[in-house]
């Protein structure tokens, strides 16, 4: 590789100071009182700081549904089969998953990778980018090698560049690959410290018998591998997956060209960890869509120092709370460009009557 995943982590800057204090300052002169449209005005001033920008718009943006497989399903630790994979990458490719419908409403482009679906998938829509057939059971020794780890991660890196090429500026993590869970807590446990009985969840809805067998399988599987918590590709190659390691890459490459990547749930969660870890600032690009019901996610955004603009009970994955959240960036950038400001609009600022008629000039807003 002419390039190293190090190259990429090294280029992501901090955000632009300037822009942020800029947005935040034009969000004071807009006709409501200061703060009042909550998380939607702290949005508006980090994407401003990502894009440099004080009013940002991304008319393109690309929902990206990294998919493979896990040898860890061996262990019976799912409710689905591992076949259900390859069909739900052709489900995506025909547009009838629930991520396609999402991405219509808001306007998103889906692209659907194989970066390690273990059978072959032949269909012109299609991401080819496999680097192995699935990973290696992860109770058995590393779920892969190192230098696979760093392909899934270029991968992810190349899949963004391309999608940039084509004028796509905002990106949204979703992924495919049943056994995910399984892999996302294991990696959760090591970067965090958080005892696996707090990050190994329910998945695609396993009942209790299951879910104790599914929690020492994590446990044998980090006693055996000693994941490195000090080198990320060590921990995803040693009990990570494909797809995780691949959106590890989207989130690197989309940081690195000053793109916002939004997050859906815990498996693209278990990866912004991964991406945090290689590049600290990485994290100032992330957008928190959603927290899911899978048990440990609530406990990785605050991991993360993101906060979730949305509580829907989801926990489907697939990049679906990513998609609904397009309509609050949507939405920010809006009141950023449309709105009017007390001086274009010819309206008191309440000022001069102090803090109570400021008040009920916001009252009267309501």
């Amino acid at each position: 590789m002419s390039r190293s995943i190090m190259d990429i982590a090294g280029s992501v800057q901090a955000l632009d100071p300037a822009a942020s204090a800029a947005a935040a300052e034009h969000l004071d002169r807009l006709t409501k009182p200061p703060g009042s449209l909550g998380k939607l005005e702290s949005l508006a001033v980090k994407l401003a700081g990502i894009t440099g920008k004080v009013q940002p718009s991304f008319r393109h943006r690309g929902v990206v549904v990294m998919a493979a497989d896990h040898g860890v399903c061996e262990e019976g630790i799912s409710a689905f089969p591992a076949e259900v994979t390859p069909q739900m990458v052709l489900n995506f490719l025909s547009g009838g998953a629930a991520v396609n419908v999402l991405a219509r409403q808001a306007g998103a482009e889906v692209m659907c990778v194989d970066v390690g679906v273990n059978a072959e998938i032949n269909h012109p829509g299609l991401i080819s980018r496999k680097v192995r057939y699935g990973t290696d059971n992860m109770i058995s020794g590393p779920a892969m090698s190192r230098e696979e780890a760093e392909a899934a991660i270029m991968a992810g890196v190349e899949v963004v560049e391309d999608a940039i090429r084509r004028g796509i500026s905002l990106f949204v993590t979703g992924e495919m690959g049943i056994g995910n869970t399984t892999a996302s807590a294991a990696l959760m446990s090591t970067f965090t410290g958080i005892a696996t009985l707090e990050t190994v969840g329910r998945g695609t809805g396993i009942n209790d018998e299951r879910m104790r067998h599914k929690v020492l399988v994590v446990e044998r599987a980090l006693e055996l591998n000693r994941p490195d918590l000090s080198d990320p590709v060590d921990v995803l190659a040693k009990v990570g997956g494909l797809e995780i390691a691949g959106l590890t890459g989207v989130i690197l490459g989309a940081a690195a060209h000053r793109c916002p990547v939004v997050l859906d749930g815990f498996i693209s969660g278990a990866a912004a960890l991964a991406a945090q870890r290689l590049a600290p600032e990485s994290v100032n690009y992330m957008i928190a869509s959603h927290v899911s019901q899978e048990q440990g996610h609530v406990y990785l955004l605050k991991a993360l120092g993101l906060e979730p603009m949305l509580h829907l009970d989801m926990r489907l994955g697939e990049g679906t709370g990513g998609v609904l959240a397009l309509h609050l960036v949507d939405a920010a950038c809006r009141i950023m460009s449309e709105m009017a400001t007390f001086e274009s609009a010819g309206v008191s600022t309440g000022a001069e009557t102090g803090k109570e008629g400021s008040e009920t000039a916001g009252e009267a807003q309501g």
